[in-house]
């Protein structure tokens, strides 16, 4: 089925320029498709703010939509077309739930996956290291899949949608526990550097919300029944929780937002910040992400307090989190535990780009490694050891480039 393409991203901010949209039934069609197309771009939920989904034409699998429980129970084989609000539903009856998710359940699984999009925690690796197992149909129309011990597994997963069309994936799950979340307001905004450790510390799940000014920061932590109570340790740094449902970006009614104040609830209604079926953020922005060392953290958040005020007319809300390492080769995680920086910008794109550079300029010297669907402006083909791997894989996979897209081949070919 060819469908009406989409002209712009989820936010309205980044433009797509498809000629058609297709919207193949099954996996023959899929096949006839990617071999009949001369320049083909794999699109889940259009949850980026760059270009990096665009393409001549594009491929959505939301037929893909099916969840198998495995025979072991420590895994599941889940269609390219889910969410993750909707593989959440599916895994309720099971008693299952994934280790972690990002800020919000609206993503489109294998696009989260392929992008190396993460939630946050010391202990808790971006959602691609979820995967044991991918599925794809190459430019030939092949169909391969690639496991963990197969040595081009740590390309293929963080792929970008260039070696081939994922039709499926395996993933780790986890038995579902109820999990909690609570925010804590913290006004001592000039020693957050020093205290930026103890705060990722506190919970399975941390996130600091800062407008790196003198407003308060809001610290939400998450964790799930089973883990140590972590009071302790926010009353040890002087913190208290909320008595009232917050918003991450200041002014904006909470009711999209997960449960707060200690209250139980599913892993897929706590570990994101917005609820399913709601809309996520503010909706209308541009979103940057930029990721470090973990031992530069507290050095970047003094540099960008540095230059907080230069921010003001275009950042909505700015959020500190902590990821661990990865061996996946363009994962931005690769190596080394990573502290993210991540910036919701209004959807003016002057404004917005203005301040990313400010950003970029800041964190210059820590070699920070951008989101792969947010918008950035570095130029990263220094910043991953592996990339000329990956790209032996890509020209291996896909020789004529059917699967490449200007972001591509303006970014890292």
């Amino acid at each position: 089925m060819t469908t009406t393409p989409r002209r712009t991203s989820w936010s309205g901010t980044a433009p797509y320029h498809f000629a058609a949209e297709h919207r193949p039934d099954d996996l023959d069609a899929l096949r006839r498709l990617v071999t009949t197309t001369p320049r083909l771009r794999p699109v889940g939920t259009g949850h980026t703010f760059n270009d990096v989904a665009d393409g001549a034409e594009a491929v959505a699998l939301t037929a893909f939509d099916t969840v198998e429980v495995l025979d072991d129970g420590a895994a599941v084989r889940v269609g390219a077309g889910l969410t993750h609000a909707r593989l959440a539903e599916e895994l309720a009856p099971h008693d299952l739930a994934l280790a972690n998710l990002a800020s919000l359940p609206h993503l489109n699984v294998a696009g989260a996956v392929a992008t190396a999009t993460h939630g946050s925690g010391t202990r808790t690796g971006n959602l691609a290291t979820q995967v044991r197992a991918v599925e794809l149909v190459l430019a030939s129309g092949d169909v391969l899949a690639v496991r963990r011990d197969d040595p081009d597994f740590p390309g293929v997963v963080v792929n970008l949608g260039v070696l081939g069309v994922v039709t499926a994936l395996e993933l780790d799950v986890v038995p579902a526990v109820d999990h909690r979340q609570v925010v804590l307001p913290d006004a001592d905004v000039a020693s957050l550097a020093d205290r930026l450790a103890d705060l990722h510390r506190l919970g399975r799940s941390v996130s600091v919300f800062t407008r790196w000014d003198d407003a308060p920061s809001h610290v939400w932590v998450k964790w799930r029944d089973g883990d140590p109570d972590p009071a302790p340790g926010w009353e040890a740094l002087g913190l208290a929780p909320a008595t009232e449902e917050l918003h991450p970006i200041p002014g904006l009614d909470p009711v999209h937002c997960t449960a707060q104040q200690g209250v139980p609830g599913p892993w897929v209604e706590r570990l994101p910040h917005f609820r399913p079926g709601f809309l996520p953020s503010a909706g209308d922005e541009v979103q940057s992400e930029y990721h470090l060392a973990a031992e530069h953290g507290p050095a970047a958040v003094r540099a960008l307090q540095e230059v907080g005020h230069l921010l003001d007319s275009a950042l909505l809300t700015s959020e500190i989190r902590a990821v661990a390492a990865d061996e996946l080769w363009l994962s931005p995680q690769s190596g080394q535990d990573t502290c993210s920086f991540h910036f919701t910008w209004t959807a003016d794109l002057t404004l917005s780009s203005a301040a990313a550079l400010v950003v970029e300029h800041a964190l210059e010297p820590f070699a920070p490694r951008p989101h792969w669907g947010k918008h950035f402006a570095l130029d990263v083909r220094g910043l991953y050891p592996r990339l000329p791997d990956f790209e032996a894989l890509r020209r291996r996979l896909d020789p004529d480039g059917v699967l490449v897209g200007p972001w591509y081949d303006r970014v890292l070919a």
